[in-house]
């Protein structure tokens, strides 16, 4: 919302505080509540963009890209790729490389061994693997 122009309501301490519905309006334990309100072109893309993520459609699409950003973030926890341990795009290009095909072949181990060590959400790569084999 910093980039749009959107009009913000704020409760008076004194009117908010007292309202037995409180727990349902806010969260804060000491704030009042306030309501941000983005302008109506903006408020409807948002809405049907909302309406359109409980599509079947939307979900399956999005569950690929869950499967990824898994991927992406297991080889940033696991194997370090947030930083480069080298200098120079080709030399980083090697390491982003080399760390893809270990976590591959740590995958296929897994796959392989019948006995998980770790119990993990199944990837859509497993799952792919599953459906054909």
């Amino acid at each position: 919302m910093k980039e749009n122009t959107y009009l913000q309501a704020r409760f008076a301490e004194a009117d908010c505080r007292p309202c037995p519905d409180r727990t349902q309006c806010t969260t804060s334990a000491t704030r009042p509540r306030s309501i941000a309100v983005l302008p109506r072109a903006l408020h409807e893309i948002q809405t049907r963009n909302r309406l359109d993520q409980q599509t079947e459609q939307w979900q399956r699409r999005y569950a690929i890209r869950a499967g990824i950003e898994a991927t992406l973030s297991q080889n940033v926890r696991a194997h370090g790729l947030r930083r480069s341990r080298y200098r120079g795009l080709a030399r980083t290009h090697v390491q982003h490389v080399l760390t893809a095909m270990a976590c591959n072949v740590a995958r296929l181990a897994d796959r392989i061994d019948t006995t998980p060590r770790t119990r993990r959400r199944a990837t859509h790569f497993r799952t792919l693997c599953s459906a054909t084999g």
